[in-house]
């Protein structure tokens, strides 16, 4: 499950959710987005950077370094989201995925020179991420509105109140030296960028991509929050069986002869 940290701060975060789903409706104003004319305006500004600035540069990273060291630099990255992943994993009362991801950080910090070799995942030890603001769902605090943060994107208020944390829970953080963990975020935030590269197909085809990112993102947030087992919406299906049950009345008696 995916993480909000420092390295993965991009603000075109939304872009990799699109893969849980795309909405193409027109857009709304609904209630989990009552900030919606703020939040456009951020998501214009947010692109605008995005386009001249992030994008370039990670197009020549992309070109520029081969494919093995850009896999170094994201499982470098990944490795350094397990200790958060982990303490989240122990406060939502899961100890046996806890130790799992600490195991994980051991194993790649060490046989995987400092996390650039995933060797966990070779030894069938899959990544399983948590966050802070997945921890305060489990809590029981409320998602509330849909929020567009300046360089981060796409979260709920419950997920941008627990950016902190995040940032806390990266060791990255915690480094001193700035003259080398600055250039790090760098590269990590460049690295994300150009993973992402082959996700902008997604919303090419959208009427708004607003709305597809939005909807694409809260639904991707619910499935992580719920382990991937999010509960099914009673309203959404309720729906499908008035219109079901309106079929069947205004069907001809001899429909099924």
């Amino acid at each position: 499950m995916q993480t909000s940290s420092a390295g993965r701060g991009s603000l075109i975060l939304a872009i990799v959710l699109l893969l849980g789903g795309c909405a193409t409706q027109q857009s709304t104003r609904v209630s989990y987005d009552p900030w919606e004319p703020l939040n456009r305006a951020l998501f214009e500004v947010n692109d605008v950077g995005d386009h001249y600035v992030l994008k370039p540069v990670a197009k020549g990273y992309k070109w520029l370094l081969p494919s093995f060291i850009r896999r170094g630099v994201t499982n470098f990255s990944q490795n350094l989201t397990a200790p958060g992943s982990a303490i989240n994993h122990f406060l939502q009362g899961k100890p046996k995925s806890g130790f799992g991801e600490l195991t994980r950080f051991l194993f790649n910090s060490t046989i995987g020179i400092g996390g650039l070799i995933d060797v966990s995942a070779h030894a069938g030890l899959e990544r399983d991420e948590e966050d802070f603001g997945q921890t305060f769902a489990v809590w029981g605090a409320p998602a509330g509105p849909y929020v567009v943060i300046p360089f981060l994107g796409p979260r709920t208020l419950r997920d941008a109140l627990a950016i902190p944390l995040n940032f806390l829970a990266d060791p990255l953080w915690h480094y001193d030296v700035k003259s080398v963990r600055n250039p790090l975020y760098v590269l990590r935030l460049i690295n994300l960028r150009a993973n992402l590269l082959s996700a902008e197909a997604f919303i090419k085809d959208s009427k708004d991509p607003y709305v597809t990112i939005r909807e694409s993102y809260l639904q991707n947030r619910n499935y992580q929050i719920y382990d991937g087992d999010p509960p099914i919406d009673d309203d959404f299906y309720d729906g499908f069986e008035d219109d079901f049950q309106d079929d069947e009345e205004s069907a001809p008696d001899d429909a099924t002869n």
